[in-house]
């Protein structure tokens, strides 16, 4: 019985290997890495790019030699023993500088890229203060006096200085298509710069694991023209508007009896002064809830009031407010639907 050419096997198992992880190299998806959008993230796609092209050329030129050889050289009945060239003083001369020119050919662009990366931004730089907390995030921006949660606001074109704070456990900030991830470690700040070059709606992610909502701590961010960026800044320094309808005026009411206000700040209610869960001004007008899982729709609000821990397992809200683990105080589909009422006013 013939015998299985076993290197052969293994260099066309490699090659579709290799066919079948490029093929998941999709630009359309919302937080590939393949579709830059800014300085950082571009430097380190051309890195990327530069490296696997790199690895490329010397996986086909390596597969290729091991073809030829298993092709020529192979085994053949009554054909002499090839030539051996054990201590050929070329070739161990040209494997070893081989893989010294690729090093370098490597290097230099990282070296640039982290550099480019590791510097300061620009005198301009807009700071934001990033504070991760199980499993959501705080937005602070200490020059604009403005704080908003789970969906950050930048302006195109300007440099952004991130100052990374954890407040509980491991974290790491990570914008796909605008810089790659940064650990952010209790105890330690730590500081990266970011840059839009396009307005649109960019898709964050916690991407250290941090507990068993670690994969639902997502954030947005939006990047808009620095107008458009100065309207939002003022609007956020506003009080939230006042409930006007009933149901509105009567969550208003639960808001604070149900013991929401301990958790949760609301600007311009003097009760609601909150720092443990996200801050609730003008949550209306934002995009996203549950820390960026879900989209802001009224049924959406709902289900996340009613069941928080079955729309986003492990979140703190469903262990430790009163609502959910106190019998007196559990709310009526009535409650909800005014609470809802009162959220949806806070524009």
């Amino acid at each position: 019985m013939k015998r299985p050419n076993f290197p052969f096997l293994i260099s066309v198992f490699s090659f579709f290997i290799f066919l079948f992880l490029f093929s998941g190299c999709n630009t359309d998806l919302p937080q590939t890495t393949f579709d830059a959008k800014g300085p950082v993230a571009q430097s380190q796609l051309d890195l990327f790019n530069i490296i696997f092209w790199a690895v490329v050329v010397v996986f086909v030129i390596v597969q290729g030699m091991l073809l030829v050889t298993i092709m020529k050289y192979r085994a053949k009945k009554g054909a002499p023993r090839p030539k051996q060239i054990h201590g050929h003083s070329v070739l161990e001369i040209t494997w070893t500088i081989a893989p010294a020119i690729i090093l370098v050919i490597i290097a230099v662009p990282m070296l640039v890229v982290l550099f480019m990366t590791a510097r300061a931004p620009g005198p301009d730089a807009l700071t934001i203060e990033v504070k991760a907390h199980q499993w959501w995030w705080q937005f602070e921006y200490p020059e604009l006096g403005v704080s908003t949660s789970n969906e950050m606001h930048i302006p195109v074109g300007r440099d952004i200085d991130i100052v990374l704070i954890s407040e509980d456990v491991i974290h790491s900030f990570w914008i796909p298509k605008l810089a790659g991830k940064l650990d952010i470690v209790p105890t330690r700040t730590n500081r990266m710069w970011i840059r839009a070059d396009e307005p649109g709606l960019y898709y964050g992610q916690c991407a250290e694991f941090c507990g068993i909502a670690h994969a639902l701590m997502k954030f947005h961010v939006v990047a808009e023209q620095p107008e458009n960026f100065a309207k939002w800044v003022e609007h956020e320094k506003s009080d939230a508007s006042s409930p006007s309808s009933e149901s509105a005026q009567t969550g208003s009411q639960l808001f604070l009896s149900k013991g929401c206000i301990a958790c949760h700040k609301i600007q311009g209610n003097p009760a609601a002064v909150g720092i443990i869960g996200p801050n609730l001004t003008h949550i209306a007008n934002r995009q996203f809830l549950a820390g960026g899982i879900i989209e802001n729709t009224e049924n959406n609000l709902t289900k996340w009031l009613k069941e928080p821990d079955v729309v986003k397992p492990g979140n703190k809200m469903a262990t430790i407010a009163p609502v959910y683990n106190n019998p007196d105080m559990q709310m009526t589909d009535a409650n909800i639907k005014d609470l809802v009422a009162y959220l949806n006013s806070l524009k």
